[in-house]
């Protein structure tokens, strides 16, 4: 294997043309048309709609998907896991990662929707060619690779902010910059939810700039930034190449520690790490369908 300059950033070309060519198609599909509502509306029960013939096909196809994305991964985890050692210098060594993980993740999450909050509210309440701009900017950086991203900053810390090299700060940074969208996404579809009428009417009867905020806006955008935290908490949990780079030297995250055991091919000492991954996305897909059949 060699490092290339070239190479890398024509491939790292390739991907932002293809991000940018998405997201001209995500941008004409979407329009300008508007989702919020005031009022309850006149909601109608969804009708299903038989597949006839391609009912056992269609079964077939979403069988085997969950099968291959789910069940596959699941039980081979679970056969590592049956072998894997049980030594108590595991169970404390698997605690502490657990943990360092989790707080990365936290930081992550709390960064990343902070981040986005500003420009998810400039694209929905103030629409323009500026702030669609900043919303896209924020998809071509997501773009690329972790590895990309995680060398960009090594570059500009090791150049101009020594101190920051190596330190939990500039991790959370590029952990922000890799992904925004995801919480950019979830506060935009809160903030569709809560129209700017309702903060108007809020400021008719009195209250004014930041209560508007925290008493109409926020609590009608709760489940919104909540699922956008766990998107961003999970999409951390889980990052392999910014965090190699950038994080300060001796922190483990469960990423870390599986990419080790698995390149010596260890896989049993691997799996414990792997089934906590697992498991961590269990409250991801809870609060998703919580969300589902409260909308119904």
């Amino acid at each position: 294997m060699g490092f290339s300059d070239t190479s890398g950033s024509l491939l790292a070309s390739v991907l932002l043309t293809l991000c940018l060519l998405a997201l001209l198609v995500e941008l004409v599909a979407r329009g300008r048309r508007r989702v919020a509502r005031v009022g309850a509306g006149a909601q109608r029960r969804a009708r299903p709609v038989s597949l006839g013939a391609w009912t056992a096909p269609a079964l077939v196809f979403l069988g085997a998907v969950v099968t291959l994305s789910v069940a596959v991964p699941v039980a081979t985890v679970a056969r590592w896991l049956v072998s894997a050692p049980t030594a108590g210098g595991l169970d404390s060594d698997l605690l502490t990662v657990t943990l360092s993980t989790l707080g990365l993740a936290v930081l992550g999450a709390l960064a990343a929707t902070a981040a986005a909050l500003p420009g998810a509210w400039l694209l929905d309440r103030h629409r323009s060619g500026l702030t669609l701009l900043l919303e896209r900017a924020t998809f071509l950086a997501s773009a690329l690779p972790g590895v990309v991203v995680g060398l960009a900053l090594v570059t500009l810390s090791v150049r101009w902010a020594m101190p920051v090299y190596q330190t939990v700060g500039i991790t959370v940074v590029a952990y922000a910059i890799l992904f925004l969208p995801r919480a950019m996404v979830s506060l935009r579809a809160g903030l569709a939810v809560s129209s700017p009428e309702l903060s108007e009417a809020a400021r008719s009867l009195g209250l004014r700039g930041p209560a508007t905020l925290l008493r109409v806006v926020l609590p009608l955008m709760a489940p919104s930034v909540l699922t956008g935290l766990v998107l961003v908490a999970l999409a951390v949990s889980t990052e392999l190449t910014a965090t190699l780079l950038l994080a300060p030297t001796g922190t483990d995250t469960l990423a870390l520690s599986f990419w080790r055991e698995a390149s010596e091919l260890d896989y049993a000492a691997a799996a414990p790490y792997a089934a906590v991954m697992i498991a961590l996305s269990l409250p991801l897909t809870v609060l998703l369908r919580r969300q589902i059949l409260e909308e119904r």
